[in-house]
């Protein structure tokens, strides 16, 4: 199954001025900014896209509960996961069981923009956390409507 580069996560500690810096230096464009409360998730996200290419940055709401303050406790802040875009999920997933990856069942979910999503068990990754996504219902090729909204 092809895969695509969908976006990079960035694990920050100040999300603010992490936007400043990837609209002001790097001269990317804020497509949504939004907090996700879900479990597993606790999160305020900013979606940035500079030329084509996204990066979500993750900030943690709850410094208890939340997998992005963990990993900043455990690695410090930068690159938190890089996310691969799959024609269909379920079918990727099954493949990857396959070769012997097991996959994180209690992240598969969907964002509030459609992207179904899961993690690969990163101790079968070297160490890497990788996202699986698909988006239902769009095209799969290597290009991407701006289907982002900032609210």
């Amino acid at each position: 199954m092809d895969k695509y580069l969908d976006h990079i996560g960035v694990a920050v500690r100040d999300i603010k001025q992490s936007i400043i810096f990837y609209e002001k230096v790097l001269g990317g464009k804020l497509i949504d900014h939004y907090r996700s409360e879900a479990s597993g998730v606790e999160s305020e996200i900013a979606i940035i896209e500079i030329n084509g290419t996204r990066t979500e940055l993750l900030a943690p709401t709850n410094n208890s509960t939340s997998p992005i303050a963990r990993f900043l406790k455990q690695k410090g802040k930068g690159v938190h996961h890089i996310a691969y875009r799959v024609a269909d999920l379920n079918t990727a997933i099954t493949e990857l069981q396959n070769k012997g990856i097991r996959v994180l069942e209690e992240s598969l979910r969907t964002n509030k923009h459609g992207r179904r999503l899961i993690y690969l068990n990163p101790a079968d990754t070297e160490g890497t956390i990788i996202e699986y996504c698909d988006y239902p219902g769009e095209s799969t090729d290597n290009t991407r409507a701006s289907s982002f909204t900032q609210e």
